[in-house]
């Protein structure tokens, strides 16, 4: 089974200058902003201490802009130039990975086919989330072959009816809104053809700057005078548990700052904030922790797999579903900040899952 990672890669240039590769760079400066000297970021990056000093040197002299601040005894601190190119990079590969991720999966296919015929593998579409990342790894661990494509939670349930993956994961919030949710998921979900797994239950609410300083309080906040928003791209389950969640308050999208932008995962929407571009977006508690970010929770939502129930028996599908009721694994997603992994793996009906699909 071949392995497949594409990473992005980026390059600055000016004028007619030879471009500037950020790869290193960035690794360097990374390392001067977790060890804070140049000498222990140089052999943090197992490079020396000269060609560190030149590599910053080279980079500031293309720039006309420093970017790390000296002083003896106080070692070394990134100055807000290199701070931007840290997030610069940390938003693109925040916004790309679902696309470079679907891209690895199907060369893998295409490897596995030219080599070794026509494999079987779990078809699995799914909008992104850090669960169902979690999920890849351990599949990825136990040499599981997997054919990914991330995309929303409709065009995700659509495919599983069209019996074009195998697992289709989506989401819907507890409550008051849960209803409606599921509606739209209805006219491919058939309780006699399809059963759920669950994943996990996880928050979803505002993700803003740390020591939150624009004061938002709920999403009335968002269509104040200087509040800039975020949005994830149309047809994702967490725009349109949004837009449920603004119609029921009667607020008009219209009136938010920023209501139109797409990105395309919880994180690309957590680094937009980290780095100073938006003051307040909506998602996953998970992203907002790991970009540093205060959360303001507002709903809790179920993440399932939707499966034909025929495909149960498939013996390759029996090993992921061995996964996902493991011990290990319910622990896994217990330890992401805002996921409750208690009924991890559970097989549930339609109706059992929804009361409205009685």
């Amino acid at each position: 089974m071949y392995k497949v990672k594409i990473k992005p890669h980026w390059e600055i240039s000016r004028d007619t200058e030879q471009p500037l590769d950020t790869a290193v760079l960035l690794t360097l400066l990374t390392a001067v902003q977790e060890t804070g000297s140049i000498a222990n970021a140089a052999k943090q990056t197992g490079s020396s201490y000269r060609h560190a000093w030149g590599l910053l040197r080279d980079a500031e002299r293309m720039f006309g802009h420093p970017l790390i601040e000296t002083g003896r005894g106080r070692g070394s601190r990134l100055l807000p130039l290199a701070e931007k190119l840290i997030w610069a990079d940390r938003r693109i590969a925040a916004r790309l990975s679902p696309t470079l991720e679907t891209l690895a999966s199907e060369l893998e296919g295409e490897l596995s086919k030219t080599v070794s015929g026509q494999p079987q593998v779990i078809r699995l579409n799914a909008s992104h989330g850090f669960a169902v990342a979690a999920l890849l790894n351990q599949l990825n661990e136990r040499h599981l072959p997997v054919d990914l494509r991330y995309r929303n939670s409709a065009d995700a349930v659509a495919a599983l009816a069209r019996q074009e993956c195998d697992l289709a994961g989506f989401h819907v919030p507890l409550g008051e809104f849960e209803d409606a949710s599921v509606a739209s998921y209805s006219r491919w979900l058939d309780k006699n053809k399809h059963c759920l797994i669950h994943l996990a239950v996880r928050n979803q609410g505002l993700m803003v700057a740390p020591g939150n300083p624009k004061n938002i309080a709920g999403l009335p906040d968002l269509s104040r005078a200087g509040v800039l928003f975020v949005n994830r791209q149309p047809g994702s389950g967490t725009r349109m548990l949004l837009e449920l969640m603004l119609s029921r308050q009667a607020l008009s999208p219209n009136a938010i700052e920023g209501f139109e932008s797409a990105e395309f995962t919880h994180s690309a929407i957590a680094a937009f904030i980290a780095s100073g571009m938006a003051d307040v977006g909506f998602g996953v508690q998970t992203a907002a922790h790991r970009f540093g970010l205060d959360f303001i929770p507002l709903v809790r939502e179920r993440y399932f797999f939707a499966i034909s129930s025929a495909a149960m028996k498939d013996p390759l599908m029996r090993q992921v579903i061995a996964i996902l009721q493991s011990a290990s694994f319910r622990e896994i997603v217990n330890q992401l900040n805002g996921y409750d992994g208690s009924a991890t793996g559970e097989i549930l009906s339609l109706s059992e899952a929804f009361g409205s699909l009685q």
